[in-house]
């Protein structure tokens, strides 16, 4: 950890953050724009939804190179780069007259953004004191759900003026704005101290320890299916659920989405409030996540077979439950070696962005085949919501049952 200086903390806060603020927007924007990209594409929701996941398809193949990258170069070049490479994405998506240039656009996206939270995660470490790092966390998430609320109302009422090309050229010269904020106005010297002490064998030999670990299998696979199906839907699936299954006109699904986000919002904020009482008072992270997932599972189901409007509760509930499922990633990452950390952390996001992944471009072939075997639209999402309940169970399952504890179960933090 080395000084800041007067106003050096914020500065670097602020630098990073805006990043991490428009890598969640642009993760969430595709909620709202579904509508006019499926009537100008002509697209199906098999299509909707490859297109969309392209962005967690490269974000996903990123982190482990990202990782490497960090230990090499430090986070204020790494993640500077990329976000040049978004700003790219988005010119190229705002520029796309076919679905593959939107795909090609939304994958560099992804790429790009990929290293938004590692990256300042990674700085956060060598500049501030480690009672700093948690606090520091949860305003990030904070700030990334900000992100996504400007995805739902702001961006709906922008684009009869600018159009959906237009948001995508505004995102693009915002991340050129923030990546010159991070090379400029964040400090050089970490990157020589991370450089010294990495090397690519080293690197690589530490993630195929992280993957052996069968604790962090013993979350992981909750967060490829659950956290990771919760961000499918909350940044697609969420949208056209509104417009096709519960009937609400765009601009009333963007308010739906913009009250869901502002329910995440509130929801992290007490979520980093009860965690010291609920420490204090025995709850385990095990028992946390374990009581979080049944919830979420309940809620799914009653999403998939209750109807009317005043379901759209259910999403407000399924935000709020899903939250919980972020500490599970600090927890298992803290219970590896301090050299290991970085990598853990790299390697579990693999697991969720491939789990959102999977999930998006999955959910909406799914929609398709039962579309094809005869049920109509509402009809297609409720059994694909069901299918993909039932996918979940099995790693809740496993939370459950496999009695795998850390490598060093003495000194494993408790949340």
């Amino acid at each position: 950890m080395t000084a800041l200086g007067p106003g050096g903390g914020l500065r670097v806060f602020v630098c990073f953050a805006a990043g991490f603020f428009m890598s969640y927007s642009l993760r969430s924007v595709n909620a709202v724009i579904a509508p006019e990209l499926v009537s100008q594409f002509r697209l199906d929701s098999a299509e909707l939804g490859a297109m969309s996941a392209a962005y967690f398809f490269s974000f996903a193949l990123m982190q482990l190179p990202l990782g490497v990258w960090l230990d090499r170069y430090g986070a204020r070049r790494t993640d500077a780069t990329l976000l040049l490479v978004a700003a790219i994405g988005c010119a190229t998506f705002a520029l796309a007259h076919s679905v593959t240039t939107l795909w090609v656009g939304r994958a560099l996206i992804g790429a790009g953004v990929s290293g938004a939270l590692m990256s300042a995660l990674k700085g956060y470490r060598y500049w501030y004191p480690p009672q700093s790092q948690q606090p520091l966390t949860a305003w990030m998430l904070v700030v990334g759900t900000a992100g996504a609320l400007v995805a739902t109302v702001p961006v709906q009422a922008l684009m009869p003026m600018v159009g959906w090309r237009g948001v995508f050229w505004i995102a693009a010269a915002l991340l050129v704005a923030s990546a010159a904020a991070i090379w400029f106005l964040v400090p050089h010297d970490e990157e020589g101290v991370e450089r010294e002490q990495a090397s690519l064998a080293a690197v690589l030999s530490g993630y195929v320890e992280v993957f052996a670990d069968r604790y962090f299998w013993r979350f992981g696979l909750v967060g490829v299916t659950v956290q990771g199906g919760f961000i499918a839907m909350q940044t697609l699936w969420a949208g056209p659920w509104f417009t096709q299954v519960l009937g609400l006109t765009p601009a009333e699904a963007a308010r739906g989405l913009f009250a869901f986000n502002l329910v995440l919002l509130g929801a992290y904020l007490a979520l980093g409030a009860a965690l010291p009482p609920l420490a204090r008072i025995g709850w385990t992270t095990l028992r946390l996540v374990a009581v979080a997932t049944a919830f979420v599972l309940a809620l799914q189901l009653g999403i998939a077979l209750l109807d009317g409007g005043w379901t759209l509760l259910l999403w407000m509930a399924f935000a709020l439950g899903s939250t919980v499922h972020t500490v599970a990633q600090p927890h298992v990452c803290t219970t590896f070696p301090a050299a290991l950390t970085g990598r853990a952390y790299t390697a579990y996001n693999l697991l969720i962005f491939g789990g959102i992944f999977a999930c998006q471009w999955l959910f909406g072939v799914a929609i398709e085949l039962f579309r094809g075997a005869g049920f109509d639209e509402p009809q297609a999402y409720r059994a694909t919501m069901l299918g993909w309940v039932a996918i979940q169970a099995v790693p809740f399952v496993i939370l459950l049952w496999w009695r795998v504890p850390p490598r060093d179960a003495a000194s494993a933090p408790a949340l």
